[in-house]
Protein backbone atom coordinates (compact mmCIF):
# COMPACT_ATOMS: atom_id res chain seq x y z
CA UNK A 1 0.00 0.00 0.00
CA UNK A 2 2.54 2.59 0.98
CA UNK A 3 4.39 1.52 -2.35
CA UNK A 4 1.12 2.34 -4.41
CA UNK A 5 1.09 5.55 -2.38
CA UNK A 6 4.00 6.63 -3.48
CA UNK A 7 4.04 5.88 -7.48
CA UNK A 8 0.65 7.56 -7.60
CA UNK A 9 2.69 10.71 -5.81
CA UNK A 10 4.98 10.39 -7.85
CA UNK A 11 2.39 10.29 -11.04
CA UNK A 12 0.73 13.75 -9.50
CA UNK A 13 4.47 15.37 -9.54
CA UNK A 14 5.24 15.01 -12.38
CA UNK A 15 1.57 16.07 -14.01
CA UNK A 16 1.90 19.30 -12.11
CA UNK A 17 6.04 20.01 -12.27
CA UNK A 18 6.15 20.44 -15.47
CA UNK A 19 7.62 23.63 -16.90
CA UNK A 20 5.83 26.23 -17.47
CA UNK A 21 4.29 26.98 -21.32
CA UNK A 22 5.68 29.68 -22.58
CA UNK A 23 3.43 32.66 -24.01
CA UNK A 24 4.37 35.64 -26.57
CA UNK A 25 2.06 39.12 -25.67
CA UNK A 26 0.98 40.11 -29.29
CA UNK A 27 -1.53 42.82 -28.62
CA UNK A 28 -3.33 45.23 -26.11
CA UNK A 29 -6.49 46.74 -26.80
CA UNK A 30 -8.47 48.95 -25.02
CA UNK A 31 -11.80 47.45 -24.93
CA UNK A 32 -14.42 48.74 -22.75
CA UNK A 33 -17.75 46.31 -22.38
CA UNK A 34 -19.73 44.53 -19.58
CA UNK A 35 -18.09 40.88 -20.90
CA UNK A 36 -16.88 39.07 -23.54
CA UNK A 37 -18.45 36.24 -25.17
CA UNK A 38 -15.96 35.17 -27.79
CA UNK A 39 -13.73 35.65 -30.74
CA UNK A 40 -13.11 33.52 -33.66
CA UNK A 41 -10.30 32.83 -36.22
CA UNK A 42 -11.27 36.03 -38.30
CA UNK A 43 -11.02 38.71 -35.61
CA UNK A 44 -14.87 38.96 -34.82
CA UNK A 45 -15.84 39.76 -31.78
CA UNK A 46 -18.87 39.13 -29.52
CA UNK A 47 -19.31 41.00 -26.66
CA UNK A 48 -22.17 42.48 -24.23
CA UNK A 49 -22.76 45.99 -23.09
CA UNK A 50 -25.49 47.10 -21.73
CA UNK A 51 -27.55 43.76 -21.68
CA UNK A 52 -27.03 43.88 -25.48
CA UNK A 53 -25.40 40.78 -27.18
CA UNK A 54 -22.68 42.51 -30.27
CA UNK A 55 -21.21 41.14 -32.74
CA UNK A 56 -18.17 43.19 -34.25
CA UNK A 57 -16.40 42.41 -37.27
CA UNK A 58 -13.98 44.46 -38.66
CA UNK A 59 -16.08 48.55 -37.79
CA UNK A 60 -19.76 46.75 -38.79
CA UNK A 61 -21.79 45.72 -35.64
CA UNK A 62 -24.79 44.09 -35.21
CA UNK A 63 -26.67 44.28 -31.76
CA UNK A 64 -29.63 41.81 -30.09
CA UNK A 65 -31.37 42.95 -27.01
CA UNK A 66 -34.66 41.85 -25.66
CA UNK A 67 -35.03 43.32 -22.61
CA UNK A 68 -38.56 41.49 -21.64
CA UNK A 69 -36.37 38.27 -20.68
CA UNK A 70 -34.43 40.42 -18.38
CA UNK A 71 -30.61 40.16 -18.03
CA UNK A 72 -28.01 37.97 -20.30
CA UNK A 73 -26.61 35.51 -18.28
CA UNK A 74 -24.55 33.61 -20.61
CA UNK A 75 -23.95 33.71 -24.63
CA UNK A 76 -22.19 30.91 -26.55
CA UNK A 77 -20.45 31.70 -30.19
CA UNK A 78 -18.85 28.47 -30.58
CA UNK A 79 -21.47 28.00 -33.80
CA UNK A 80 -21.60 31.47 -35.50
CA UNK A 81 -24.55 30.30 -37.39
CA UNK A 82 -26.56 29.23 -34.43
CA UNK A 83 -25.36 31.38 -30.71
CA UNK A 84 -27.62 30.82 -27.64
CA UNK A 85 -28.46 33.28 -25.64
CA UNK A 86 -29.41 32.01 -21.93
CA UNK A 87 -32.08 33.91 -19.62
CA UNK A 88 -31.39 32.38 -16.19
CA UNK A 89 -34.39 34.73 -14.31
CA UNK A 90 -36.36 33.83 -16.72
CA UNK A 91 -35.78 30.00 -17.46
CA UNK A 92 -35.10 31.21 -20.98
CA UNK A 93 -32.87 30.49 -24.33
CA UNK A 94 -32.87 32.39 -27.64
CA UNK A 95 -31.27 30.75 -30.65
CA UNK A 96 -29.87 33.53 -32.85
CA UNK A 97 -28.64 33.16 -36.90
CA UNK A 98 -25.24 35.05 -37.88
CA UNK A 99 -26.76 38.11 -38.31
CA UNK A 100 -27.94 37.84 -34.29
CA UNK A 101 -31.67 37.56 -35.78
CA UNK A 102 -34.14 35.05 -33.43
CA UNK A 103 -34.21 31.79 -35.08
CA UNK A 104 -36.24 30.03 -31.90
CA UNK A 105 -36.79 31.08 -28.37
CA UNK A 106 -36.89 27.97 -25.72
CA UNK A 107 -38.71 28.58 -23.02
CA UNK A 108 -38.10 25.89 -20.28
CA UNK A 109 -41.08 27.00 -18.17
CA UNK A 110 -43.21 25.66 -20.81
CA UNK A 111 -41.93 22.72 -22.39
CA UNK A 112 -43.49 19.52 -21.51
CA UNK A 113 -40.36 18.41 -19.90
CA UNK A 114 -39.84 21.41 -17.64
CA UNK A 115 -36.24 21.93 -16.73
CA UNK A 116 -34.58 24.51 -14.25
CA UNK A 117 -31.44 25.46 -16.21
CA UNK A 118 -28.17 26.87 -14.26
CA UNK A 119 -25.98 26.86 -17.68
CA UNK A 120 -26.27 26.84 -21.24
CA UNK A 121 -23.82 25.60 -23.82
CA UNK A 122 -23.21 24.51 -27.50
CA UNK A 123 -24.52 21.22 -28.94
CA UNK A 124 -24.26 19.84 -32.97
CA UNK A 125 -26.96 20.64 -34.95
CA UNK A 126 -29.80 22.09 -33.35
CA UNK A 127 -29.06 20.72 -29.78
CA UNK A 128 -27.70 22.72 -26.87
CA UNK A 129 -26.13 21.00 -23.82
CA UNK A 130 -28.37 22.21 -20.87
CA UNK A 131 -27.53 21.80 -16.93
CA UNK A 132 -31.01 20.93 -15.35
CA UNK A 133 -29.75 21.79 -11.50
CA UNK A 134 -33.37 20.59 -10.24
CA UNK A 135 -31.74 17.04 -11.15
CA UNK A 136 -28.43 17.49 -11.00
CA UNK A 137 -28.15 16.29 -14.41
CA UNK A 138 -26.70 17.31 -17.78
CA UNK A 139 -28.78 17.01 -20.70
CA UNK A 140 -28.38 17.18 -24.38
CA UNK A 141 -31.80 19.01 -25.64
CA UNK A 142 -33.03 19.29 -29.47
CA UNK A 143 -34.99 22.37 -29.54
CA UNK A 144 -36.64 21.57 -32.33
CA UNK A 145 -38.16 18.16 -31.83
CA UNK A 146 -38.64 19.36 -28.07
CA UNK A 147 -36.70 16.23 -26.87
CA UNK A 148 -34.05 15.12 -24.60
CA UNK A 149 -31.30 12.98 -26.81
CA UNK A 150 -29.52 12.29 -23.76
CA UNK A 151 -29.45 12.63 -20.07
CA UNK A 152 -26.51 11.82 -17.27
CA UNK A 153 -26.41 10.49 -14.23
CA UNK A 154 -26.80 12.87 -10.92
CA UNK A 155 -23.40 14.61 -10.33
CA UNK A 156 -22.13 15.14 -6.76
CA UNK A 157 -21.78 18.58 -6.29
CA UNK A 158 -22.72 21.82 -7.14
CA UNK A 159 -21.44 22.95 -10.84
CA UNK A 160 -18.77 25.93 -11.38
CA UNK A 161 -18.21 25.93 -15.12
CA UNK A 162 -19.41 24.10 -17.73
CA UNK A 163 -18.25 24.09 -21.95
CA UNK A 164 -18.57 22.36 -24.80
CA UNK A 165 -18.09 21.57 -28.28
CA UNK A 166 -19.84 19.71 -31.12
CA UNK A 167 -18.71 16.17 -29.51
CA UNK A 168 -18.35 16.36 -25.90
CA UNK A 169 -19.04 18.57 -22.46
CA UNK A 170 -17.01 19.57 -19.81
CA UNK A 171 -18.57 20.03 -16.13
CA UNK A 172 -16.27 21.49 -13.78
CA UNK A 173 -17.49 21.17 -10.09
CA UNK A 174 -15.82 22.07 -6.72
CA UNK A 175 -14.27 17.64 -6.56
CA UNK A 176 -14.18 16.91 -10.10
CA UNK A 177 -13.81 17.29 -13.83
CA UNK A 178 -16.52 15.23 -15.74
CA UNK A 179 -16.31 14.73 -19.52
CA UNK A 180 -19.29 13.21 -21.43
CA UNK A 181 -19.89 11.95 -24.54
CA UNK A 182 -22.01 13.33 -27.50
CA UNK A 183 -24.20 9.86 -26.21
CA UNK A 184 -24.03 11.31 -22.10
CA UNK A 185 -21.86 8.52 -21.42
CA UNK A 186 -19.30 9.29 -19.03
CA UNK A 187 -15.87 9.39 -20.35
CA UNK A 188 -13.41 10.50 -17.50
CA UNK A 189 -14.00 12.17 -14.00
CA UNK A 190 -11.15 13.34 -12.42
CA UNK A 191 -10.54 15.62 -9.28
CA UNK A 192 -10.31 19.49 -9.55
CA UNK A 193 -7.31 20.77 -8.08
CA UNK A 194 -8.86 24.12 -7.22
CA UNK A 195 -9.69 25.49 -10.83
CA UNK A 196 -12.88 27.77 -10.97
CA UNK A 197 -13.51 28.01 -14.74
CA UNK A 198 -12.69 25.99 -17.93
CA UNK A 199 -12.50 26.77 -21.66
CA UNK A 200 -12.06 24.40 -24.84
CA UNK A 201 -10.36 24.76 -27.71
CA UNK A 202 -9.96 21.90 -30.30
CA UNK A 203 -10.58 19.31 -26.95
CA UNK A 204 -7.59 21.01 -25.35
CA UNK A 205 -8.66 21.98 -22.27
CA UNK A 206 -7.92 25.15 -19.95
CA UNK A 207 -8.31 25.92 -16.65
CA UNK A 208 -7.96 29.15 -14.59
CA UNK A 209 -6.80 29.10 -10.70
CA UNK A 210 -6.42 32.44 -8.68
CA UNK A 211 -4.75 34.31 -11.73
CA UNK A 212 -2.82 31.36 -13.40
CA UNK A 213 -4.17 29.77 -16.63
CA UNK A 214 -3.44 25.97 -16.76
CA UNK A 215 -3.14 23.60 -20.76
CA UNK A 216 -3.93 20.54 -20.57
CA UNK A 217 -3.90 18.81 -24.02
CA UNK A 218 -6.09 16.52 -25.05
CA UNK A 219 -4.54 13.13 -25.31
CA UNK A 220 -2.62 13.77 -22.49
CA UNK A 221 -1.84 13.25 -18.78
CA UNK A 222 0.36 16.39 -17.73
CA UNK A 223 -1.58 19.73 -17.43
CA UNK A 224 0.52 22.87 -17.48
CA UNK A 225 0.87 26.33 -16.31
CA UNK A 226 0.89 29.14 -18.82
CA UNK A 227 3.76 31.33 -18.52
CA UNK A 228 1.13 34.79 -18.49
CA UNK A 229 2.02 37.03 -14.98
CA UNK A 230 0.62 40.44 -13.43
CA UNK A 231 -2.89 39.86 -14.74
CA UNK A 232 -5.84 39.62 -12.99
CA UNK A 233 -7.55 37.79 -15.16
CA UNK A 234 -11.25 38.90 -15.35
CA UNK A 235 -12.12 36.42 -18.54
CA UNK A 236 -10.26 34.16 -20.65
CA UNK A 237 -10.67 32.50 -24.24
CA UNK A 238 -8.64 30.06 -26.36
CA UNK A 239 -9.22 29.86 -29.89
CA UNK A 240 -6.55 27.38 -31.49
CA UNK A 241 -3.26 28.83 -29.82
CA UNK A 242 -4.45 32.10 -29.30
CA UNK A 243 -5.27 32.96 -25.35
CA UNK A 244 -7.30 36.26 -24.64
CA UNK A 245 -7.26 37.64 -21.82
CA UNK A 246 -9.55 40.58 -20.38
CA UNK A 247 -8.64 42.68 -17.28
CA UNK A 248 -9.45 46.40 -16.27
CA UNK A 249 -11.22 47.05 -19.66
CA UNK A 250 -8.11 45.91 -21.42
CA UNK A 251 -7.82 43.33 -23.67
CA UNK A 252 -4.57 41.14 -24.12
CA UNK A 253 -3.87 38.33 -26.59
CA UNK A 254 -0.92 35.57 -26.27
CA UNK A 255 0.51 33.89 -28.55
CA UNK A 256 0.99 30.35 -26.73
CA UNK A 257 4.26 28.28 -27.96
CA UNK A 258 3.46 24.85 -27.63
CA UNK A 259 5.90 23.06 -29.04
Amino acid sequence: MKLLHFILFLITFSAYAQNDIKSKLETTTEFKVDSIIGIDNFGTTFFTLNNTLIKKQEDKLLKYSNVQLGTITSANSFNPLKINVFYKAFNTVIILDNRLAEIYKIDFNQTEDYKNVSHVSVGSDNTIWVFNQDLMQLELYDYRTNTTRARTLPIENNLLDMVSNYNSCWLLTKKYIYKYNYFGSLVSKTPNNGYTNIKESNENIIFKKNNTLFYHAKNSEITKSIGITNLLISQFFVTNEIVYIYTDKVLYQYQLKLK
